[in-house]
């Protein structure tokens, strides 16, 4: 069993930055990719970036080149570096983390709202 817990999410003016930090807890060595994922009004969850243990990572092209996803392996966390943020960043940011038999565990959810 996992538990993720995001936090970091706010209120920022466009090209602003965030950081955002997904606390994971119980079995997370059994993780093999974290990922995170967005959710805007009216349109479906999509992923937004991941990390596999391997270390190879992905990016939605929505978002390459100004968000980063990156791992602290020993205090069980991962995080998403936003820079460069837009109004159509805004969402509920979802952390995830896969494991065992391709189980996915999610987090609650954290809002980030880029706006002038």
């Amino acid at each position: 069993q996992v538990q993720l817990v995001e936090s970091g999410g706010g209120l920022v003016q466009p090209g602003g930055s965030l950081r955002l930090t997904c606390a994971a807890s119980g079995s997370t060595a059994s993780l093999y990719n974290m990922a995170w994922y967005r959710q805007a009004p009216e349109k479906q969850r999509e992923l937004v970036a991941s990390f596999r243990i391997d270390g190879d990572t992905n990016y939605a092209d929505s978002v390459k080149g100004r968000f980063t996803i990156s791992r602290n392996k020993a205090r069980n966390r991962w995080y998403l570096e936003m820079n460069n943020l837009q109004p159509e960043d805004t969402a509920v940011y979802y952390c995830n983390g896969r494991g065992r038999s391709s189980r996915d565990y999610w987090g609650q959810g954290t809002q980030v709202t880029v706006s002038s």
